[in-house]
């Protein structure tokens, strides 16, 4: 066996390497950090201790203690791939409202009141105005949520994403009394469901939407006479953010709120029947609601089956509450003068008792809940 010499270090590495060299700018992540506090004050709540940089975010949980049984809820979740919708037109201020809208308005489905949030944001390159802008967002939306931004994570992955990428997610804690969770105990025959309109695509189906675009050779500054704007304008429309608003309708007297569910991945029909009990039957009607024009675009532009269609995007639906039919007029009444848009979109029955059309798929739980079954009947209106 022959013997063969080791290199020094100094034949393998000639000049020293510095964590900068390696593509971490640290005094970047720190003018970030500065120029992102101001922001972050705007999204507190006075249960909040400590200010911006500490090892954890702190949140005074003693009013807990005077609940009779309180239930702590948690979401997490990301915007997906609409953040290369923001890269390309080099605009971060509205990714925050996507993010935080995916988040605390899952928690708000079981009547849970989010309390505080943190973020983590991974990039290719720290540029601190960047990062500013990000965070503005997600602290503007938790302040229009209610919600505390108590901290977060800035990560620089040089190698791993390039300069000018970067991805966020978030996560929430909320609380609710044990006897005001919403969910399908709560759900009885005869209930009624109503829509709330959402603000546009909101943070789903951006992976098929970008594919449309692409193979139709559309670009983002393409002004499109049925939006008003451009394209790119168009989905970056900010997710809309519900809690605060939910929160006032579950609590409005002589309003009983029995479930709520989010239209996020998977469309209406599987995420309302996540939120149904088993051996009830929901029928949509399509004819109620007319979808915004990026709706009708993608799918004309794209030739996109309607059921495909529909399980990948809200189609103009971002949340949906089901409730007793004597309560549905004073629930739409309480939305529309938040500003949200609410019709009546179907009713609840006995799944034994339901005439089904034959005509129309019938979905049956969702996402590993095996809960009721939904059938989106007609056509749409316009």
């Amino acid at each position: 066996m022959t013997s063969q010499q080791v290199p020094t270090p100094s034949d393998l590495v000639p000049n020293p390497i510095t964590y900068a060299a390696a593509g971490v700018d640290v005094e970047a992540g720190d003018k970030a950090v500065e120029l992102m506090k101001a922001s972050v004050r705007a999204a507190q709540r006075p249960e909040v201790l400590g200010g911006l940089g500490g090892f954890a975010g702190l949140f005074d949980a003693s009013a807990i203690a005077r609940m009779a049984r309180p239930i702590l809820a948690t979401s997490t979740d990301g915007v997906g791939t609409k953040v290369a919708i923001a890269q390309a037109l080099d605009r971060h201020d509205t990714i925050g409202f996507d993010l935080v809208g995916m988040v605390v308005d899952d928690i708000v489905v079981c009547g849970a009141e989010p309390l505080f949030m943190t973020d983590y944001i991974a990039t290719g390159k720290v540029v601190p105005e960047r990062i500013a802008a990000i965070v503005s967002g997600i602290a503007a939306a938790c302040a229009q949520a209610g919600v505390a931004l108590v901290g977060g994570e800035t990560a620089e992955h040089p190698g791993l994403l390039e300069p000018d990428e970067y991805d966020v997610a978030g996560a929430a804690t909320g609380v609710v009394e044990y006897a005001d969770l919403l969910g399908p105990q709560r759900v009885q025959p005869g209930d009624v469901v109503i829509a709330l309109a959402s603000s546009g695509l909101h943070s789903n189906g951006y992976s098929l939407v970008r594919r449309v675009i692409a193979a139709a050779g559309w670009s983002l500054d393409l002004h499109v006479e049925d939006f008003g704007h451009s394209l790119g304008e168009e989905l970056l429309t900010p997710t809309r953010v519900y809690a605060a608003d939910l929160l006032a309708l579950i609590r409005t007297p002589g309003v009983d709120i029995h479930a709520l569910s989010h239209v996020t991945g998977g469309g209406l029909a599987a995420n309302l029947a996540r939120v149904l009990p088993q051996g009830s039957f929901a029928r949509v009607d399509r004819a109620t609601w007319t979808p915004p024009a990026v709706f009708q675009t993608i799918g004309a532009l794209g030739r996109v089956p309607q059921l495909d269609l529909e399980r990948t995007l809200n189609m103009g639906v971002g949340f949906v509450a089901v409730l007793p039919a004597v309560h549905a007029d004073t629930a739409i009444e309480v939305c529309r003068a938040r500003g949200i848009h609410a019709w009546h979109l179907g009713e609840v029955v006995e799944e034994a008792d339901a005439t089904v059309d034959t005509a129309y798929e019938v979905i049956r739980g969702a996402k590993g809940v095996d809960g009721g079954a939904v059938q989106v009947v007609g056509r749409h209106a316009g």
